[in-house]
This record gives structure tokens, sequence and C-alpha cells, in this order.
């Protein structure tokens, strides 16, 4: 462990020097010098592996905590790498199962479909026929994408989160830790990583978001086949359409991208509000879509909870954006965790008066990203620390939003999200343990006037 950390720290030195000229030796702009040391970042942390890229892509989804342009590098960070061989992925199968591919499945190619930093994947076709948990059943030939743990990759990301916990210990000593806490990020982290690492995890929440929409045939996801599935290897019914960063050919092939866009974000805001439960890694690679108009959710590796509770102050939230209302903001995302001190709390109110107001767009549409990332960034920005939860639902309502206006630029998801949230509402109004809560401030102090 001590070579290894010896390299690491050797590798984000040697890409930090390298971009001293790039940064001016210091000297440049502020943009421009933080430009360069995040391309040195991002550049360190791909040389590093798989730990050090999934650290990265958390990063990526903090903008309260991290500079814009340090964010900006790390979405862009690459999670392909070169696959391993087929052999090696047989004797991984043959460890799991005590057999070979070909008695588990009909035909398994040994041309991985893609590769990344923790699985690799294969198509395979089902040998038998097969119900599952939920949904209709599988038939003989239907065909499979098999996700198999890289070997190794466990061991290594676990022994570099251990090393990277311990280097997070020395900066939350330091002067630049004050934004945030590196060993509360690593704990995350870790924690994430242990999900991603037990592939039964990730078919568990892709049986309950079937079970979740099996009355909509219009949203789905891969129907998991269980008795070839173990922590290393997920055997899934493939997907077959075009995957939204493809969105242009989908067009071509007659998409009704209206349609999907308002569909694809109901289902979304049906997950938080309803659930509880939602996909919390919805990038476009993320999401196919097939002919006839139906939304298919890909990749369960990472999935974000609310409770009841959370959910009623999430909507709270969400009112004080369509009435601009800066302390009904405030209120509810202390309820969620966010606790400004009392010598920030006129700053971060003036600053999310501004937000609000900056929230409609001409056509009269909201725009959620200006304000749930900004108020990330504004809270950052005076030292507020964000419960990881709630800026992971923030982020992910804002990369639902950025895709749907992708395929329908007018959509306004907070529009979107009015049926379920008028239905929580609604709720609160016949419980008599919020009767206080919700009465006007102006009725209470009218009616302590008539009892005094």
């Amino acid at each position: 462990m001590a070579s290894r950390r010896l390299t690491i720290i050797s590798v984000i030195a040697r890409r930090l020097i390298a971009a001293l000229p790039a940064a001016g030796f210091g000297l440049a702009s502020g943009h421009v010098r933080r430009t360069a040391f995040a391309r040195a970042w991002r550049q360190a942390f791909e040389d590093l592996g798989p730990a050090f890229i999934k650290l990265g892509q958390l990063i990526s989804v903090r903008p309260d905590e991290f500079s814009d342009e340090l964010v900006t590098e790390m979405r862009s960070m690459q999670d392909a790498v070169p696959a391993v061989p087929a052999s090696v992925i047989r004797n991984v199968i043959r460890s799991e199962f005590a057999c070979d591919p070909e008695d588990l499945w009909a035909t398994f190619d040994d041309v991985p479909l893609a590769s990344a930093s923790i699985a690799q994947v294969h198509r395979a076709t089902l040998a038998q026929a097969y119900k599952p948990v939920w949904g209709e059943e599988l038939p003989a030939g239907t065909a499979l994408a098999i996700k198999v743990v890289r070997p190794g990759a466990a061991e290594a990301i676990r022994a570099d989160v251990a090393i990277a916990r311990s280097l997070a210990e020395r900066v939350a000593r330091m002067r630049v830790a004050r934004r945030f806490d590196p060993v509360a990020l690593l704990d995350e982290f870790a924690a994430t990583v242990d999900r991603e690492l037990d592939l039964r995890v990730e078919g568990r929440f892709a049986d309950r978001f079937t079970f979740d929409f099996r009355d909509d045939p219009k949203v789905v996801a891969p129907r998991i086949v269980w008795p070839r599935t173990t922590a290393r290897v997920l055997t899934m019914e493939f997907m077959t359409g075009w995957r939204l960063s493809e969105i242009d050919v989908a067009k071509a092939n007659g998409v009704d991208c209206y349609a999907l866009a308002v569909h694809g974000a109901t289902a979304f805001m049906r997950q938080v509000f309803e659930y509880g439960r939602y996909h919390a890694d919805l990038h476009p690679a993320n999401l196919f879509v097939t002919p006839d108009n139906t939304i298919a959710y890909l990749d369960f590796g990472i999935v974000g909870y609310l409770t009841p509770e959370e959910r009623m102050n999430i909507t709270q939230v969400m009112a004080a954006l369509v009435y601009r209302d800066p302390d009904r903001a405030l209120t509810y995302s202390a309820k969620l965790g966010v606790n400004v001190p009392p010598d920030r709390v006129e700053p971060v109110r003036a600053g999310l008066g501004e937000l609000l107001d900056g929230t409609f767009r001409p056509d009269g549409t909201r725009d959620f990203a200006h304000f749930g990332l900004g108020f990330l960034k504004l809270l950052g920005q005076h030292g507020v620390q964000i419960p990881s939860g709630y800026g992971l639902l923030i982020k992910s309502l804002a990369t639902v939003e950025g895709v749907a206006r992708a395929l329908y630029p007018e959509i306004d998801i907070v529009e979107t999200a009015k049926p379920f949230t008028t239905r929580i509402l609604g709720k609160a109004m016949g419980d008599p343990a919020r009767l206080n809560e919700r009465m006007p401030a102006a009725i209470r102090a009218a009616l302590r006037e008539i009892v005094a």
C-alpha cells in the first residue's frame, strides 16, 4: 500500500507541475488558472484508474463544493478502458458458477459490448424461457447483456479508497477544506463504490423499478435473470434502441421527441415524489428509446432515496421556486439538513432572491438547473455544507431537465412535477400536525392578537 500511495502522490504532482505553464505559473487570470489545474486533476484521476475515475464522477455532481472549472472537467471524465481478454472474463464466470458460459447461456459473445472501470458487458442469449420476478416471461433465445466485474477491480478500488481517505484526513486540516468536508466526501464515495461492486444491488433496484412502473408499458428497465446472477455477474435483458446521446438518429427514425421529453420527465418525478427512490445517474448514455417511444432506464448503480418527510420538504422548495419565495426555500432546505449560519442568512437570502428572479425564462417556463445548481453554488460560497442526498437530488433534477430540454426545449419540469407535488401538499393539508406550519404568518399573528 505504501508504494501505491507514493504512486498516487507522484501522478498527481506530475500532472499539476505539467499544468504550470498553462496556468501562467500562477499568474494567469483566475479562470485560466483554475481551468489548467482542473484539467490536470482530471488527467491525473484518469491515469490512476477505476477508483479515481469514480471519485471524479462524484466531484462532477458537487458544484456546491468545487469550482465550476473542476466540475466541468470531471463531467468529461472518460470511464472507457481497454477491454480485458475474453479468457479472463470467462474465468470470472467459471469461478462464480463452476461451469463455462456455454453451460449458462445458449450463446456467449467473447467480443465485449462495452468496457468500463468496474465491469465489462458481453452479449449472450437465453437458453430456456425464464419468468422474471416482475414483468412478462422472457422466451428462449432472448438477447441478454452479461455484466461482469473485472477481476481484481474490487480489491484495487477498495485499497485506493482507503489511501484516498487517509489523504483526505490530511486535507481536512488545511485551509482549502473550509468549504467542504473531504473525509465525509470519501466516506460517501466508499459507500457508493461498495454498492456498485455488488451487481446484485443494481439487479434488485432494476426489479423494483419494473414493479413500480408495471402499469406503464412505456417506461421499462432490463429484466433480471436471477439464476444467472451473482455479486460479480449480472444477467439482464438486452435493451434495443438508441441511447439519448444518439438522439439525432432516434429523430431520423421517427421518435416523437415531445412525447418522450414529457413522459421521461414525468417518470422521473414519479420516482422522486411517489416512490422516494430514483435513478441518480441519468446521463443520456443511461437512457434508451425505442421506435415506439418506450423509455428504457439502464445502469442502476447509483440510486437516491427520500423519506416521506424529505419529499414533503422538497415539494416546499419547489413551491418556493414557483412563488419566488427565498424564505420558504431556506426554511425547508434547513429541514433537509442545510444549516446556514446566522451571520450568513441575510446574504444567502439576498443571493437566493436573485436566483429566483432569474429562474423564469422569456417564454415563461422555469429553469430549474439555474435555480438548483445556483443554490448549491451559493451555499458553497458561504461555507455551508450540503447533505449529500440533497445535492444528489438537485443534480439529478437538473440533469433530467437538461435531457428533456434537449428533446423539447420548451418543457418546464417544475410544471411536470405539479401533479405529484399537489398530491403531497394535499395530504399535508389533512394532517393536523402540520396545521400551524401551513397557516400563513399573517393569520397566526391575527390569532395571537385575538387571544392576547
